[in-house]
Order: C-alpha cells, then structure tokens, then sequence
C-alpha cells in the first residue's frame, strides 16, 4: 500500500484518554511497546527514534502542548505510524499511515481504531479511511473541525456524525449509511472507486 491512512477526528476530552485507546488497540494485537525494545518509540523531527516509558507517551500527549508521532507495533519489525496532534477548537486528530502493511494488517489498524471511537468516552468527529491513499488526509480539516462546505470524495469508509452525515449523503446519495453506535454512522461507496 502507498501512503494509505486513516484519520481519526475526536474532541479533546477533559482528561485524556490515551491509556485506554492503548488497552483497546492491544486487545487487537497492536501494541504501543515495542517488543524487544521493551519500550514506546516516539519519532523525531529527523524520524529517529526515541525510546520513553508508555507512561512518558500518555502524559506527553496529556499536556496538548505539540504534536507527536509515534509507532505502533505488529511485530519487532511491523509498525504503524501515527502523527498526533491538537486542534486549537478542542479536537485531537491521530492520522495512522498504513504504508507496508498487507491487507489483513491495515483491516486490524481498521478495527481497532473503529472500536476505539465507538468505545471511548470521548466523542469522535469522524474517522476517514483511505486504504490507497488516493486524497490527502488534510483534505477533510475544514469539513470536519470547520464545518466547512466542501466536501471531499468518500474513497473508501467515513465513520461520522450529525451534522457531516447529512452533507455526504445530500452530495453523494449514492452512499451506503450503516449505524456504527455512539450516535456515528459509517458511509462507504456503493462501488469501489
């Protein structure tokens, strides 16, 4: 796959919620520790790693002071980076790219971060997944933490909420509506684009 990702909107909780995404990401055989390192990896502006507790990751990314990339871990040698970072409107976003990954792989990136914002108590504004890359994940910023009028083209899945929803099937009728749970539905193309 070539730089295929999935975006995860969700509102900036009172406390942050880092520890269980973590619980629940292991629960489908991700894991934020590295397992022969022993410990998280956060990369650099350079992309080298450091290495820090999983404790040091969750206060880190509890201060909401700067973004954070950091792998998630298949196997010793099959990762998942995933670029964190604030929105000055009280939205957190986590892009996770799913470069390298086979199918199976990024179908379990898929699943975890969907019982994720199905599963968390804080509320999700949409996640987008584009398993081939096709748009740019920046491209749904002004839709989802804006409100914006222009939409992008729904590639592969949306999981969204009111009132989002309502603009991709008034502008693409065509899309498949499933209820997903925690008030999110998830749209997808009546046929593979």
């Amino acid at each position: 796959m070539a730089d295929g990702f999935i975006r995860w909107y969700r509102e900036s909780g009172a406390t942050s919620v880092f520890a269980e995404q973590v619980q629940l990401f292991e629960e489908h055989g991700i894991g934020l520790v590295h397992p022969v390192r022993g410990a998280a990896v956060v990369l650099d502006v350079e992309g080298g790693q450091v290495l820090m507790p999983p404790e040091e990751v969750g206060r880190l990314l509890g201060l909401r002071i700067s973004s954070i990339t950091m792998d998630w871990w298949f196997s010793a040698d099959i990762d998942v980076v995933d670029s964190y970072s604030y929105e000055p409107l009280g939205c957190e976003i986590q892009t996770l790219w799913l470069d390298g990954l086979t199918q199976e792989q990024a179908d379990t990136v898929e699943a975890a971060v969907v019982a994720a914002a199905t599963g968390l108590p804080t509320p999700t504004r949409a996640v987008i997944v584009d398993r081939r890359g096709v748009g740019d994940p920046d491209e749904w910023d002004s839709a989802v933490l804006y409100e914006g009028e222009g939409l992008p083209v729904v590639r592969d899945r949306v999981l969204v909420r009111e009132p989002l929803k309502g603009k991709l099937l008034r502008s693409s009728p065509e899309l498949r509506s499933e209820e997903a749970g925690a008030g999110l539905t998830l749209l997808s193309p009546a046929r593979p684009l």
